[in-house]
């Protein structure tokens, strides 16, 4: 599929979610019952581990260094991962090898301040879960609203064929939800689930499409809302199709460290711009790594193609619909985080 074909899809979709449209599966009403049988065969592989089916538990105050006697204080930043088992860290054994631990780590390192973990994801989760995973960050009366949320979502709403406008429609409202409490927020939309090693054709190719077209449709959804993306499809592509044993973990399906954190090293800088860490010059588009403003739809198809890619709302609403500034930063690398004061481990699903 074109970028510009990918492009109208994904602006039907985001229009579908916004205004309450319905809509098929995203692969297809043809293809519904191969998806299904096929990815139930994977998810089978997958949860026969019974050891893989646990996830470290990393909450917890990273970046200890900066609370040392006779370091300047400063409140800690706020930080808190939403969404399904690549956001929990599902794969990988060590707390400081999850998504939330390492991003927490890298974002101490460039604020120079501690930061405080919060993880609320679901193994298993889809789109439709983020309501009551907000309600947790936000609802919390006594609690602080986190200064910067993460979300990654959408790997189960395509294997459960959830409707996209659906999908759609429950992300945007909860980066709205998160926005007006007064929260950062940064998406890293679905991943290209066409790599997982489980998955046999022709569900692959399926699967490739209709995890673009989501990410697509998840980016103008977000931007929409006030929120930034980046896109997880191509670091879950050529990267792991090219080195499936270093970054799948033992389960083939999730990640491994090494592969978390690949997609940790994508995700950082967007959080560094979102809360005005990185030099004004670097906000600039540099049209030498092809940044510039697009049409928020255009951009959002760029990125569903291309690993790490940035889009952000730019520009309010013109002749042809709002606009958004597509970035491709200069990935940081993360180290493994230290471990959390505490990080004992709980049961989870796929």
């Amino acid at each position: 599929m074109t970028s510009m074909s990918r492009a109208r899809v994904a602006r039907r979709i985001a229009a579908g979610a916004a205004y309450g449209g319905g809509g098929v599966g995203l692969a297809g009403a043809a293809a519904v019952g191969l998806l299904l049988a096929e990815a139930r065969l994977a998810r089978r592989h997958v949860n026969g581990n019974g050891e893989q089916a646990r996830v470290p538990r990393a909450e917890g105050r990273y970046g200890r260094t900066y609370d040392a006697p006779g370091t300047p204080g400063a409140d800690p930043l706020r930080l808190a991962l939403l969404g399904d088992s690549t956001a929990a860290g599902q794969g990988v054994r060590r707390s400081g090898q999850t998504p939330g631990a390492l991003l927490a780590s890298g974002l101490a390192a460039v604020a120079e301040r501690p930061v405080e973990l919060r993880n609320v994801a679901l193994p298993g989760a889809q789109s439709d879960d983020l309501d009551r995973q907000v309600a947790l960050i936000v609802g919390d009366p006594g609690g602080r609203v986190p200064d910067i949320c993460v979300i990654m979502i959408g790997a189960n709403d395509v294997t459960h064929r959830m409707p996209p406008t659906r999908s759609v429609r429950h992300l945007s409202a909860a980066v709205r939800r998160l926005r007006t409490a007064g929260a950062e927020v940064v998406v890293g939309t679905c991943p290209d689930l066409g790599t997982i090693e489980p998955v046999p054709q022709p569900l692959r190719w399926l699967a490739r499409r209709a995890s673009r077209q989501l990410a697509a449709a998840q980016t103008i959804g977000v931007v929409e809302q006030g929120g930034r993306t980046v896109s997880l499809g191509d670091l879950l592509g050529p990267e792991f199709e090219a080195n499936p044993r270093e970054l799948f973990g033992p389960d083939h399906y999730h990640p491994s460290a090494e592969g978390y954190a690949t997609a940790a090293m994508a995700v950082l800088p967007t959080l560094c711009a979102a809360l005005g860490l990185w030099p004004a010059e670097e906000e600039r588009p540099d049209a030498a790594r092809r940044e510039g403003f697009l049409p928020v739809a255009r951009a959002a198809a760029e990125a569903a193609s291309e690993a790490g890619t940035e889009v952000a709302a730019a520009m309010p609403t013109g002749p042809r619909g709002p606009w958004a500034l597509l970035k491709r930063r200069r990935r940081r690398r993360v180290a493994e985080a230290e471990p959390a004061p505490a990080s004992p481990t709980s049961p989870s699903g796929v």
